[in-house]
């Protein structure tokens, strides 16, 4: 009996194998097609395969590299579940070919696809940069961003965008030629465009919002303020004046501002910063009335001043004239620099055009007021000379202010062609005060005025009609000049030389030969004093005639001699008549 039993269990075990091995040589172990994605289980791990069981009739190998993570380190462990590809499978030789890439790169074309369906977005990394725009990692399938489509405007630096994590529109996908295009630019428009929406809803003039500064210009600041850019003009950013707007802010920034206008159908804005803070210009004359004295900083210099700022927002200009006395400027530069801390005296306040006139020259007294009253007209001084030019030399008075003598104030004789022939700089020179004139700036001295005019005495020492002894000093083609004294000068006409027509006064006389002639005009204003030759020889004339007729009876000589004159004067007068014909001839 026992035997029968064993030989019952045995053709039971015997009949179990050959169903096995018919179900193994049947492969009906599930539905295995190729290309397909399966359930697998991870039944063993060594150094270099991962052994996945499929339900068929062999286990298939991957290669541990599909199952490392970015460190490195293996993703799965005996018993995990995976998904794996069918790339091949062998019904005779019972093997099959499996892949856990291609599983999870099909699994993510299925979900791309999904998301593009629906317009939805994916999340990629911006692994690196190639022609034409970025390779994206989307988790497994590499995609193409192209340059145009990585944001709303050109990226400055396109390399910093490299490992950075951003949210894609998909844009196109080929599954045959596993291409996939994504766009980040599609995003943000769809994104602008929505806050667009909302914002142009709640937008309203004097209200306060917030923005990102997203270029500047010349002219001001253009800010996102969430989908809707406005303009924040360079006249709005601060109260102050500032030459451009990257004084006060970078691309980036953010920036609290006012809504100036609201255009909600051309979707304009115009923002502002400075209105943010109270306008510093407000009762400016009750804070800076004319004639007080405050401190300020020089801010800019132009060729016509300099801007000195009274406190943040409130510059006020020192012209060029207002910054010296006594210094002719050509530029501010030549008396402060930008930074300079100065004293100013408030000259006048326009509230109405935001303008305030400074002086710096006002913090002290005019040194002109100083002069005119220490040095009245008339006083005598002693200066250095501290310039020479051909028309006057200047002498150095007191805090920038010289007194000219001019060259014809140096003497009332001499002829000075020019003042170096009698100075030097640096020379003490004693002068009289002629006039101050503090509105035109103008201090004039004399030398010559200390003592008295040599030519008042003229008149008197040589009244017409007497005769007078002089050295030539000078012969010209109308005259002689004849120094009578030291200083004074006459002048003998050519026409008062001789009843002849002279030609050339050089002919008949020298210079340093002394003469005797008549006085026949002074004048001590016009300084001037005529002489005559030829009325001295008349007068010589009839006196001898006078003494002939009524001299004695011995004069016969002095006839003799009257008539050898009235010969000698006769061959004269005729030498001069055909000098005269000569001359017209000619």
């Amino acid at each position: 009996m026992e035997n029968n039993e064993n030989m019952n269990s045995e053709m039971e075990m015997e009949m179990d194998f050959e169903a096995a091995l018919e179900d193994y040589l049947n492969a009906d172990f599930g539905n295995l097609d190729e290309g397909s994605i399966v359930a697998g289980e991870v039944v063993k791990v060594d150094k270099d395969f991962v052994l996945i069981d499929v339900n068929f009739k062999s286990e298939g190998q991957i290669a541990v590299s599909e199952f490392l993570d970015a460190e490195g380190e293996m993703t799965v462990a005996v018993g995990d579940k995976v998904d794996v590809f069918v790339a091949n499978k062998n019904e005779n030789e019972g093997t099959i070919h499996l892949s856990r890439d291609k599983a999870k790169r099909m699994q993510l074309f299925d979900k791309l696809e999904e998301v593009q369906e629906k317009e939805g977005v994916v999340e990629g990394r911006i692994i690196r940069r190639i022609k034409g725009g970025y390779t994206v990692d989307l988790g497994g399938v590499e995609a193409f961003l192209p340059g145009s489509h990585v944001d709303l405007r050109p990226v400055p630096d396109m390399d910093a965008l490299v490992d950075q994590t951003y949210e894609f529109k998909i844009l196109k996908i080929n599954r045959r030629r596993s291409n996939v295009i994504v766009s980040r630019r599609v995003l943000l428009e769809e994104q602008r465009n929505e806050m667009r929406s909302q914002l142009l809803e709640t937008l309203e003039e004097e209200q306060t919002v917030k923005g990102k500064v997203k270029n500047i210009t010349e002219y001001g600041v253009f800010i996102d303020l969430g989908g809707l850019d406005g303009l924040l003009h360079i006249t709005d950013m601060s109260w102050k004046r500032i030459k451009h707007p990257k004084e006060m802010v970078a691309l980036g920034d953010e920036l609290e501002l006012k809504v100036l206008n609201f255009d909600k159908e051309g979707q304009k804005v115009s923002l502002g910063l400075k209105q943010l803070v109270p306008d510093p210009w407000e009762d400016i004359s009750g804070k800076y009335p004319e004639g007080a004295k405050y401190s300020g900083k020089v801010t800019n210099l132009a060729d016509y001043g300099a801007f000195v700022e009274l406190e943040a927002g409130v510059e006020g200009l020192v012209h060029i004239s207002e910054m010296s006395w006594t210094r002719k400027l050509r530029h501010p530069s030549q008396m402060v620099r930008v930074g300079d801390e100065v004293d100013v005296i408030v000259l006048g306040v326009d509230p109405d055009k935001k303008r305030i006139s400074l002086g710096m020259k006002q913090v002290k007294p005019n040194p002109w007021d100083v002069v005119a009253e220490k040095f009245p007209e008339g006083t005598i001084l002693e200066g250095q000379i501290k310039n020479i030019t051909e028309f006057g030399v200047f002498i150095g008075i007191e805090d920038g202010i010289d007194g000219l003598i001019h060259v014809s104030d140096i003497s009332w004789t001499r002829k000075v062609r020019h003042p170096s022939e009698v100075y030097s700089v640096g020379d003490s020179v004693q002068a009289k005060v002629l006039t101050v004139d503090k509105e035109n700036e103008k201090f004039t001295l004399g030398v010559k005025q200390l003592s008295e005019d040599p030519w008042s005495q003229v008149p008197t020492k040589y009244p017409v009609g007497c005769t007078l002894e002089g050295r030539i000093t000078n012969i010209t083609d109308f005259g002689l000049f004849v120094e009578v004294e030291e200083g004074i000068e006459g002048l003998v006409h050519v026409s008062e030389i001789s009843h002849k027509k002279i030609k050339n006064p050089s002919e008949m006389f020298k210079e340093g030969v002394t003469i005797q002639a008549k006085v026949i005009h002074v004048s001590a204003d016009e300084r001037r004093l005529g002489l005559s030759i030829k009325q001295l020889k008349e007068d010589g004339e009839k006196r001898q005639s006078k003494e002939f007729r009524s001299g004695p009876a011995d004069s016969g000589n002095t006839l003799g001699e009257l008539l050898k004159q009235k010969l000698a004067d006769a061959t004269e007068a005729k030498a001069a008549a055909e000098t005269e014909t000569e001359d017209e001839e000619s």
